[in-house]
């Protein structure tokens, strides 16, 4: 994958974790235009969402996608725990190995049940896609509250 096509695909993971239309209404641009940033039609191939208009979205996201996907490119890690800032851990490491093992047992099942008929679907990929979010998130989770233990 691209990374331009790599960055597409988490703009739009980015719109459409705040929805279509609550990103228009944050944003004053119109469908079109979002959909536009995150076309892969090589029309829109060299259009981008403005980092101003990334920012904007990603106040109002569970998960900064975009930024994320940058930090990636580059082999950055990110600590990433909005909820939680400034406030002590709602749980211990011991809590997290066990939502980790949770979410990776869900991540195989999804896993299991996509490649049942040989290949992985739009639909069942986004599926997959989402459980590794959710393990990133116990991920960084786990690491704040080590952070925390190791003083």
């Amino acid at each position: 994958m691209s990374i331009e096509s790599y960055l597409k695909k988490h703009t739009e993971a980015l719109v459409k974790d705040v929805g279509v239309e609550a990103a228009c209404d944050i944003t004053g641009r119109s469908k079109a235009t979002l959909g536009r940033y995150y076309s892969d039609n090589d029309e829109h191939g060299d259009r981008f969402m403005p980092i101003d208009v990334v920012a904007q979205l990603e106040a109002a996201s569970r998960f900064p996608h975009v930024t994320a996907a940058l930090a990636d490119l580059r082999g950055v890690t990110l600590s990433y725990d909005a909820d939680k800032r400034n406030a002590p851990p709602s749980h211990s490491v011991n809590q997290d190995v066990v939502a980790l093992a949770q979410r990776f047992a869900m991540l195989m099942a999804e896993y299991n049940t996509a490649i049942a008929d040989g290949k992985i679907s739009n639909n069942e990929a986004k599926r997959m896609l989402r459980e590794t979010l959710a393990i990133q998130q116990v991920l960084l989770d786990m690491k704040l509250n080590l952070e925390d233990e190791a003083g």
